[in-house]
């Protein structure tokens, strides 16, 4: 089996094993910053966490309901191949500022970097031969990953399911609920009953 194929198919497992670990890392973890340095960090996070969230709802909008149905070309997919795991990027570093550190946004940059690559290829082998010369041509205008224009190419209108958008409007919610999650954690920890165990800067 390919490595990449590996990856996709217990990319569950994995996220779990590298998302509660470090979770629970990070509720343990105070910053090393000085308190104005943190509190900009702290705005910076939320400022990507912000965009993320947009994003991902933006790209919940077309993908819903026709992600197995039809090649989706529009919108944010006409930015770039992989728009959700674009924005979920921004907003896996967004949840790193909003610790007031810059060794954990490091990091999950790095473990995002080696990850999903492999996620990201494994579904290019699917999309290949489902949508044929289609796909080709897609691939042939619209990068993978980083867009190279701001404008997307947008319909008029657009017949979006209620239903399938109302599903994955929680999952993209997720980076914000991580956030109030980490003030809540330092709070409990300035008020003495968690403790502090790793210090970051």
């Amino acid at each position: 089996m390919a490595i990449s194929q590996m990856v996709f198919r217990r990319r569950i497992i994995l996220s779990r094993s590298i998302v509660w670990p470090l979770a629970l890392t990070i509720f343990f973890t105070t910053s090393k910053q000085g308190e104005v340095f943190k509190g900009f960090l702290f705005l910076a996070g939320c400022m990507l966490v912000a965009v993320a969230t947009i994003g991902r709802l933006w790209c919940s909008l077309y993908i819903g309901g026709y992600k197995k149905r039809q090649l989706v070309t529009s919108g944010p997919y006409s930015l770039c191949r992989n728009p959700l795991y674009f924005f979920s990027s921004i907003g896996i570093i967004g949840v790193g500022f909003a610790t007031g550190t810059v060794t954990i946004p490091f990091l999950l940059a790095i473990l995002f970097s080696l990850y999903y690559p492999f996620v990201i290829r494994f579904e290019e082998t699917i999309l290949a031969p489902l949508h044929g010369d289609a796909y080709k041509d897609y691939v042939a205008r619209v990068p993978r990953f980083w867009p190279r224009r701001i404008r997307p190419c947008e319909p008029e209108e657009y017949l979006i399911s209620p239903a399938n958008f109302r599903r994955t409007m929680f999952d993209a919610l997720w980076f914000m609920w991580l956030v109030g999650l980490i003030h809540l954690a330092e709070a409990i920890r300035n008020a003495g009953i968690l403790p502090t165990i790793i210090k970051f800067y």
